[in-house]
């Protein structure tokens, strides 16, 4: 398992970009556990307790779909920066990529079985649609970007229109015994099938969701290529401009919406620009977050946030892995029996304890388990787990240096002796 060419360096991590994956985990791992209170036949636990609207209003506003929004632009980043690496270490970066996708197939696969909502399957699907694009220029990018988020709308609106029936898994009571039943088999089967056909055949979510995750990825493709993380004090002026334009579009399109709505008017049948409400609020918060980095607030809790993105993999694959043994068959079998404000609250604990556990893990380890083993496959070549590890293995290496410059110093010695 011999390669040239390495992962980025831990010292040539962009922080921001990390501390934005950790603000994108609190949104998904929110919304996943929220999505569990909708899983199974209703219960009087479906309360209309004010707490529960409070908090429900705070996920809908700050954390529904734009978590995955962000974290999907931060895919894209990361795409940018791996094929570049890759690149020029003279390797095929479409071969590279390819199989470092397929491996995410993979555990998108495992990440499934415990969990109908998972998103790597469609981040390792568009990841390969990506590649059509790595030669491309920059305003190529920025374009095809733009052009694709400026037909969401018409989009959302014509598929919306198409009727279609599909079976509702999570609210069957034949599929539900699978769920309740505590078979592990029956479990996966449940989250599987789930899988398929609530995501996977609905025209909603495998065209629309996906044409907006593959417009998000584009731009963090551009975001890398104008290497717009790395410039951040020298943007400012831009940042609150932006700031300012992306608040005053969320508030206004939310206000439209609203009125569309009360009134019923019959625009929505043919433009839907509710994707648009999504966007431009995520913009508002990611973009908050980077003016606060760049001014040096918060430093205490984004570093641990940036800890937690380090680890984006492993916590979100162990955010799902755990859900299942809390709320389904295989373990408490709390399923939807709580009332909202238990499935926000748990998710804002379980968050806040891996924030502790990733800074305690990355003290001691130089990767999560998961993204270690990825790298590990991605590169077939064996990486330093532990810290100690790592630096045993510099320690070796500078000693065997040493060996090599004493013998050559003696060979040379002897030769003029």
């Amino acid at each position: 398992m011999k390669n040239s060419f390495q992962p980025i360096e831990e010292n040539k991590r962009t922080a921001i970009v990390d501390i934005l994956r950790g603000w994108a985990l609190l949104g998904v791992v929110l919304g996943n556990y929220s999505d569990f209170f909708h899983i199974g036949l209703p219960t009087s636990a479906n309360d209309n307790s004010s707490l529960s609207h409070i908090l429900g209003a705070v996920n809908e506003i700050f954390f529904s779909a734009k978590s995955w929004t962000l974290l999907t632009i931060l895919f894209g980043y990361g795409f940018a920066v791996l094929i570049n690496n890759v690149t020029n270490k003279g390797k095929n970066p479409v071969f590279f990529f390819s199989w470092r996708m397929i491996l995410l197939f993979g555990f998108a696969f495992i990440d499934s079985a415990f969990w109908l909502g998972d998103i790597l399957k469609d981040y390792a699907f568009l990841g390969l649609v990506l590649l059509l694009f790595y030669k491309s220029s920059t305003k190529k990018i920025l374009i095809t970007s733009l052009l694709l988020f400026l037909m969401i709308p018409f989009i959302a609106a014509y598929i919306n229109n198409i009727k279609m029936v599909y079976p509702e898994i999570s609210t069957s009571s034949d599929y539900l015994k699978l769920y309740y039943s505590g078979n592990w088999f029956d479990f996966f089967e449940f989250n599987l099938l789930a899988s398929y056909y609530e995501q996977m055949i609905v025209l909603g979510y495998a065209i629309t969701a996906h044409i907006v995750m593959f417009a998000c990825m584009l731009l963090g493709f551009y975001a890398q290529k104008i290497n717009f993380f790395n410039r951040l004090y020298e943007l400012k002026k831009q940042l609150k401009t932006a700031l300012f334009i992306s608040l005053f579009t969320a508030l206004s399109l939310g206000v439209f919406l609203k009125i569309a709505m009360a009134n019923k008017l019959t625009f929505f049948t043919y433009f839907n620009p509710f994707y648009w409400l999504i966007l431009s609020t995520m913009l508002f918060i990611a973009t908050g977050i980077c003016l606060l980095y760049s001014n040096n607030k918060l430093k205490t809790i984004f570093n641990y946030f940036r800890v937690s993105g380090k680890m984006t993999l492993t916590n979100y694959m162990t955010q799902n892995i755990l859900a299942a043994f809390i709320f389904s068959g295989i373990g408490l079998n709390i399923s939807n029996s709580m009332p909202y404000w238990f499935y926000f609250t748990l998710a804002v604990s379980v968050f806040v304890i891996q924030l502790f556990i990733s800074k305690w893990w990355l003290s001691k380890y130089n990767y999560g388990p998961v993204e270690w083993l990825w790298r590990v496959l991605s590169y077939r070549k064996l990486f330093p787990f532990k810290k100690a590890e790592k630096r045993n293995h510099l320690v070796e290496e500078n000693s065997n240096n040493d060996q090599k410059k004493e013998s050559a110093l003696e060979t040379v010695k002897h030769k003029f002796s």
